[in-house]
């Protein structure tokens, strides 16, 4: 006969640790080994200024996501809403006294690093809709009503980040509440009233679109038009993309990068350095070990007996697939540029502690899979 957690008694910090998937994080280590790696490429042989940074940032964030992995999973339910609510702060902090950078306004500057609240945003959204959902019964989520203060959830922050202007983030945190809406329960066709409404009022929104993201929709649609202007970060692209050819140019030895062609190829485009220096197959190994992690993400999932922590896994795992999806697909020209980091391989302060510790969270999940979770974040011993 199975020992359930509860009658095993609570666990000590050495048996929690013993419980985390080292799988996953080893893959996730590789995945930030390639990363620096690609950072020395962007620097010209040189750890400064990206690749030493990057890691110094990883240790820190690795350290954060083991201390949240090994944190008993009914505290975070107990804190979910606070988190939520202190991070919405940060959001309207940025508002009043947020550093400007690249014609947006979307930091706070600390001293030490400029911390982006929208980036800790996708992963405390994710932790405010499972405590919400968690316990919720299908008759609930059935009724409209259940559903005004999830909604206002993840309005409140998408408004705020709009403001900044951001609209990929935007985007990725209204997908991510998608995802956890329709993993809830809510039912398919509500879905369809949304899209419709959305669609419905395209051509107002495109009236309060700025300047530079209608001509980004525009190049995306004819990037031809101005290839030295608007066009030319997703025509450098396609050109680095297409001479790497199936197994690139060799580490250290693209063109397109080192001669400064390819704009922001430390951050949003290093997907396209990564593939002129290692061609279509390096590019598809990328791809292959996000595809572990994603299924790792997943079989984790599946494995959670707590509908906390199991909205919790696939909420992240879903905002880890978009950040992917769409920064691949951004630098392929097939979706407008948006500004969407690739996931522990662009250089970035705030986005890489953000998916660290979503990935504890992911962790955690797992070390406490057979917790039992009562709706306020009570339940038997771990």
């Amino acid at each position: 006969m199975r020992i359930g957690a509860a009658d095993r008694g609570p666990m000590t910090i050495g048996q929690k640790l013993w419980q985390v998937n080292w799988s996953l994080v080893s893959f996730i280590i590789v995945l930030t080994g390639i990363g620096c790696a690609m950072l020395y490429s962007a620097g010209d042989a040189n750890w400064n200024p990206w690749a030493k940074r990057q890691l110094i940032r990883f240790g820190i964030g690795l350290f954060l996501m083991i201390m949240v992995a090994v944190t008993d999973i009914r505290m975070w339910m107990r804190h979910a809403y606070t988190l939520y609510f202190l991070v919405l702060g940060l959001l309207v902090a940025v508002e009043v006294m947020g550093v400007i950078g690249m014609g947006a306004q979307r930091w706070i500057d600390l001293g030490v690093i400029q911390l982006q609240p929208s980036e800790i945003m996708k992963i405390t959204l994710v932790l405010a809709l499972a405590r919400f959902f968690h316990g919720a019964s299908l008759e609930d989520i059935g009724r409209p009503m259940f559903l005004i203060i999830p909604l206002l959830l993840v309005a409140a922050p998408v408004v705020l980040v709009l403001r900044q202007p951001d609209l990929g983030t935007a985007i990725m945190l209204t997908m991510t509440a998608g995802v956890i809406f329709f993993l809830a329960g809510v039912r398919a066709w509500k879905f369809g009233v949304v899209i419709g409404a959305i669609l419905a009022a395209m051509p107002v929104a495109w009236t309060l679109l700025h300047e530079y993201q209608k001509k980004r929709i525009l190049t995306f649609l004819n990037p031809e038009s101005d290839p030295l202007g608007a066009g030319y970060h997703i025509m450098q692209s396609k050109i680095a993309l297409g001479s790497g050819g199936i197994f690139g140019k060799g580490y250290l030895g693209g063109t397109q990068s080192h001669l400064n062609f390819l704009p922001e190829k430390q951050t949003d485009f290093i997907f396209t350095m990564l593939a002129e220096e290692f061609g279509m197959a390096g590019g598809l190994l990328l791809l292959g070990i996000y595809a572990i992690v994603l299924i790792y993400g997943f079989a984790i999932a599946l494995r959670v007996h707590n509908q906390f922590g199991r909205l919790i896994t696939l909420g992240i795992t879903g905002t880890f697939f978009f950040y992917v999806f769409i920064n691949i697909a951004m630098v392929m020209g097939l979706v407008p540029v948006v500004g969407v980091p690739l996931p522990l391989v662009s250089y970035g302060g705030t986005a890489m502690l953000s998916l660290m510790i979503g990935f504890g969270f992911i962790l955690c999940s797992y070390v406490h899979r057979d917790v039992r979770v009562g709706r306020h974040g009570s339940g038997g011993e771990d």
